[in-house]
């Protein structure tokens, strides 16, 4: 039998997190201005919730998969379709879908799904201990989110849960913010211009 050479081709795909983070960034800064009451309604976040919470952030998902990267993998993938999910939400609450499935809304269920991403989150949480601080520190006010979320959607304290949901929303923003600017300013200039600090090391592989 003839040997066959096999050659690997390795493909170089650029790191998609600033674009992960970017998508995130501007969609919670513009949903954290309705839950803090500067502006009102849904309508014109949904472009951004669509575009940039979901589309930007699962295609860094899918870049992610091609660096075998589980982690940033599957979590611009949750959250890009969370953003879908929650826009959708939203056209349904708009009656876009008609007036029957719009009156038939239960926001409690709305808030189980809540809780179903604030486990997601707590366990992504202590995943990102081993990547970054800025990383870190946007998980745990993605927490803070979703306690706020899944609270005020059973009506728990409302004004203080919706508030809270608000704040660390547009916390997540400025640090998302931050963390695209760290990757592209810090891999376009060979050196740190933006610090992200080191990992915790706490649960470091063998």
């Amino acid at each position: 039998m003839e040997k066959q050479n096999v050659q690997a081709i390795r493909l170089s795909i650029a790191d998609p997190t600033p674009l992960g983070l970017f998508g995130l960034a501007m969609v919670t800064l513009v949903a954290s201005s309705q839950k803090l009451g500067i502006t009102d309604g849904t309508s014109l976040i949904l472009p951004w919730a669509i575009f940039l919470g979901g589309i930007a952030q699962l295609i860094a998902s899918i870049q992610d998969s091609k660096h075998h990267n589980i982690f940033g993998a599957t979590a611009f993938g949750a959250f890009g379709l969370f953003w879908m999910g929650v826009g959708t939400t939203w056209l349904i609450q708009a009656g876009v879908f008609g007036k029957t499935l719009a009156g038939a809304a239960d926001p409690k269920q709305l808030g189980f799904a809540f809780i179903g991403y604030l486990i997601f989150s707590l366990f992504m949480t202590i995943g990102a201990m081993e990547t970054h601080k800025v990383l870190f520190l946007i998980f745990v006010f993605i927490d803070f989110l979703f306690i706020g979320l899944s609270l005020s959607s059973f009506g728990v304290m409302y004004d203080v849960t919706h508030t809270m949901a608000g704040i660390a929303e547009l916390i997540i923003s400025l640090l998302s913010f931050y963390g695209s600017a760290a990757v592209v300013l810090n891999t376009h200039f060979g050196r740190t211009v933006l610090p992200i600090g080191q990992p915790f090391r706490i649960f470091t592989k063998a």
